[in-house]
């Protein structure tokens, strides 16, 4: 089992990895195809930043992305280094953990638009990505089993009756004027089940099919491909799915264009020396956790309004240099800037800073002077090797303003559940049922330091609820 963790372990490059290089350079070089590619990525980086190539050693390193990238025989597994322990042997059952943690994240992702229909995740597959094409597929096949989406389109044809509407111009300049009164010219609009949106969904389809190697995921998409037979053949991309709108009697089929969706903006799959199909599905797990944040913040806690990316200040007079925090954070009368930063910190028990960075300082001043605003959150994920109950508190001075304090806190959110690394889950058990514990804990802890903040005073506080009892009615 090839898994690479973000920035920790290494793997032996084999010999059947030869060309992986040339290949990932490749879809660097086409990362247009995924918008994540650039927004996260400078101008200046021209070789791929999806693994590093130790060529003394002859082996791999993970960067900054995690999925999968399947090469010719040779399948990695790209992890987040928040789930990473450098004690442990990573087992089937680890991994699949791992991976559960990865969608459930993406369930509450609004821009990467992970769909929302929750299923259960029968039997244990062999990766992240066999784990997405199933859920595609068991959803889409029951869907299209009970109902085949079929929409009006407009067809101009010459009959020997009228049917839908006569095209009058028409008739009398070609047909009627040359002598060919018998035929014609009419438009109608029968139900069609050869559509933009059923293309689309065969076309996905063929692609999984190309890569999935589990036996279960190959029948069910094979059967949609058959309910699908009489739909043409055609290649779709991501803006095509997005363009497709449904009215309210199809809005089941919004979670198979979501599905679409998902797979078309953040893979690659193509013919590559002599026909061989590759393919890669690679999220970048920075923005992962920001947007999971947005999404869980703006779903789960009552009370709060989030304005996400907020582009509206610039640093200087002249307007070009833009800043843009994460977050804005609305909580009764109280406004914070959140930013996330998917960083391990007290990662070194010696590090006086905690492994906070001075410029992440640096940038938050400068949000807070720019938004007029004194409380700012950074958001850390916790790790399989902490507790996430640590949090820093750090007030700076602004001597241009009379002194003003602005408050900075550094928090770590519970987004993991350790119990999944050690339990056993019933197969049929649902997404939502296997984090339900994690979604109240994590949702609990948020809910405090919302509390906590609407509080003008400073009073007691451990990072997680107020110390003191006199103020429970803030908590």
């Amino acid at each position: 089992m090839n898994n690479l963790f973000e920035y920790q372990n290494k793997i032996q490059l084999s010999e059947s990895a030869d060309g992986l290089e040339e290949f990932l350079e490749n879809i660097w070089e086409k990362r247009e195809k995924g918008r994540w590619y650039d927004e996260t990525a400078s101008e200046a980086e021209e070789t791929q930043q999806f693994i590093q190539f130790l060529h003394k050693t002859s082996e791999l390193r993970s960067q900054k992305y995690v999925g999968v990238i399947h090469f010719d025989n040779t399948r990695i597994n790209l992890l987040p280094k928040i789930l990473y322990d450098k004690g442990r042997d990573y087992t089937e059952d680890d991994v699949l953990a791992i991976q559960y943690h990865i969608l459930w994240w993406l369930s509450y992702c609004r821009k990467i638009k992970f769909p929302s229909y929750k299923t259960s995740l029968e039997g244990h597959k062999s990766d992240f990505f066999e784990v997405l094409i199933y859920l595609f597929a068991r959803y889409t096949l029951e869907l299209l089993s009970n109902a085949i989406y079929q929409q009006y389109d407009e067809v101009d044809e010459e009959l020997s009756y009228i049917k839908g509407r006569l095209n009058v111009q028409q008739y009398i300049t070609e047909n009627l004027s040359r002598g060919r009164w018998h035929k014609l010219s009419c438009s109608h609009d029968p139900v069609c089940m050869d559509n933009k949106f059923n293309r689309i969904v065969k076309y996905v389809t063929g692609m999984l099919l190309c890569v999935t190697k589990n036996n279960d995921n190959t029948r069910l998409l094979q059967e949609i491909l058959v309910i699908l037979d009489e739909v043409e053949d055609c290649t779709a991309t991501a803006e095509d799915c997005a363009s497709i709108r449904f009215n309210i009697y199809h809005e089941d089929f919004q979670t198979v264009k979501d599905y679409c969706y998902l797979f078309l903006n953040n893979s690659i799959a193509y013919g590559y020396k002599n026909d061989l199909k590759l393919f890669a599905f690679l999220l970048p797990m920075d923005y992962l956790f920001e947007d999971f944040l947005v999404g869980f913040i703006d779903r789960e806690i009552d009370g709060v309004k989030v304005t996400s990316q907020n582009a509206e200040k610039t640093l200087d007079t002249e307007r070009t240099f833009t800043i843009k925090p994460d977050m804005i954070l609305s909580y009764k009368s109280t406004r914070l800037i959140a930013d996330a930063k998917y960083k391990i910190i007290y990662a070194k028990p010696d590090d006086p800073h905690k492994g906070i960075s001075q410029s992440d300082l640096y940038q938050m001043l400068a949000y807070a002077v720019r938004f007029e605003i004194d409380q700012v959150w950074l958001f850390y994920p916790g790790t399989i090797m902490s507790d996430a109950d640590k949090n820093v508190k750090i007030i700076i001075e602004d001597e241009f303003a009379g002194k003003k304090k602005v408050t900075i806190r550094a928090l770590q959110v519970p987004i993991i559940n350790q119990a999944l690394f050690t339990q056993q889950h019933n197969e049929d058990t649902k997404l939502s049922d296997i984090f339900a514990n994690t979604r109240q804990e994590l949702a609990d802890t948020l809910d405090g330091w919302f509390r906590q903040s609407a509080y003008p005073g400073d009073i007691p506080w451990n990072g997680t609820k107020c110390l003191d009892r006199d103020m429970e009615d803030f908590v």
